[in-house]
């Protein structure tokens, strides 16, 4: 029971974050990647659309774009200067949010996982933390292609997964989340990595993404559950010990 909880040092050394979209890891992680600097951050939807939707999207009017803004061209350039004030690196993928697709439709994660498979050994981690992927579609693909690119790369890497903010507020979800890992022999379980315990860093993080910040405190009151300085929460992802797989059946 001593060990139970957690993470080595030598598991961080080399830490990639899978991030859904341009922001979330830095919400979810960001007193996570300002102690541990050089780590990684894998942004699944970074990509332009072939055009631009016109109408616009409510979420780019709410964050203040205009007609012929290159909106994910600025929210690329809000995410490496978010990043690189924690000392973490941007690594972007061309996927396209669900939101610019025809018929609202995310990509399948069966087409995302081989290119994240390769992006996340390209950097040779020593852990991969990945969303819990809650309620947006996007973020339940990207933690479908990350539990799919993790039967590739093996168990000898340290999983983890994080609790997608905004969506961790959501009645149940989390609980669900964790409930279908539970039944899929894939355990979630709360670990305890070190972590920046000022949140000054990760505050400051959040202002590098001005465009976002519009948005998200019109649909979450982003400011209000930011001023509790929610705990960021981690939880390995790994079988379970020999001898206790059968409570995933009850």
């Amino acid at each position: 029971m001593l060990g139970w909880g957690l993470v080595a040092e030598c598991e961080l050394e080399r830490i990639v974050v899978v991030s859904p979209h341009l922001d979330d890891a830095v919400l979810g992680c960001g007193q996570l990647l300002s102690a541990h600097p050089g780590a990684v951050v894998i942004t699944v939807f970074a990509g332009n659309p072939d055009a631009y939707p016109v109408p616009q999207r409510p979420w780019d009017v709410i964050s203040g774009f205009v007609p012929d803004d290159d909106v994910m061209a600025a929210r690329r350039a809000e995410d490496i200067s978010a990043l690189s004030s924690l000392g973490a690196i941007a690594h972007h993928l061309d996927f396209v949010e669900h939101s610019y697709n025809e018929a609202g439709n995310p990509v399948s994660p069966t087409l995302i996982a081989p290119t994240l498979a390769d992006a996340i050994a390209s950097h040779s981690p020593t852990s991969v933390i990945i969303p819990f992927g809650l309620a947006n579609p996007d973020h339940g693909v990207t933690h479908d292609a990350a539990t799919i690119a993790r039967e590739g790369l093996g168990s000898e890497l340290s999983w983890f997964a994080y609790e997608d903010m905004g969506y961790n507020f959501i009645p149940g979800m989390l609980a669900w989340r964790v409930s279908e890992l539970f039944r899929s022999n894939l355990w979630p379980t709360k670990a305890s990595p070190s972590t920046d315990q000022s949140w000054d860093r990760k505050l400051a993080a959040i202002e590098h993404y001005p465009s976002q910040l519009l948005a998200l405190e019109h649909d979450w009151n982003l400011s209000l559950k930011l001023a509790s300085r929610p705990d960021e929460a981690y939880w390995r992802l790994e079988q379970p010990p020999q001898g206790w797989e059968s409570l995933s059946a009850r």
